[in-house]
């Protein structure tokens, strides 16, 4: 499987944005990454209209043929929830208005695709991203690392190597043992 695939880090005051794109079995190359940011104090809406924008934008330049979004999980600080929940439904009526396929990934999921654990800290998702794309550097902020690492999981979780028809990684080894152990949890 190939492709463009957009990877969006959801948020209000830091959204990071990624394209990569995927080439036969798990390569992948960054087009692009970037963290748009408002500032709190201004109107809510003005915020919104502002990252819909910048991510519009992403959308119409590189012709993304799916897109990947981190799965809002519930925190113990509402502002920020809401920020986030506010942010992927501007990105998921983006999708359907250019017609994207769109994939859900949790934080663990995204961690675990990329450093073969779904505990890794910050620092390890940036230096695994690093090392995946070949940078010579860790993006930052830890948005626009964490946008690539989405776009990633989404590219992996789709390709020939997941599915068991290509050689996969070390991260990609666990990542699947996991999902075996998970299916046996829920078989039993």
């Amino acid at each position: 499987m190939s492709g463009v695939i957009l990877g969006i880090d959801p948020g209000l005051t830091r959204c990071g944005v990624a394209v990569i794109q995927q080439s036969a079995g798990r390569k992948v190359s960054m087009l692009f990454v970037d963290t748009f940011k408002t500032p709190p104090d201004m109107p809510l809406e003005d915020r919104i209209f502002r990252i819909s924008e910048g991510i519009e934008a992403v959308i119409k330049r590189f012709k993304p043929s799916s897109l990947a979004i981190e799965r809002v999980f519930a925190q113990a600080n509402l502002r920020s929830v809401m920020g986030v929940a506010q942010i992927s439904g501007v990105v998921l009526y983006l999708a359907k208005k250019y017609e994207l396929p769109v994939s859900f990934h949790t934080p663990s999921e995204v961690k675990a695709a990329v450093t073969g654990s779904g505990r890794a800290e910050k620092a390890q998702i940036g230096q695994a991203v690093m090392k995946i794309l070949d940078l010579k550097e860790i993006p930052k902020p830890a948005d626009s690392a964490d946008a690539l690492a989405i776009a990633i999981c989404n590219a992996w979780k789709n390709s020939s190597v997941l599915s068991g028809t290509g050689s996969a990684t070390s991260a990609q080894q666990a990542w699947l043992e996991a999902e075996r152990v998970a299916r046996r949890k829920l078989k039993a």
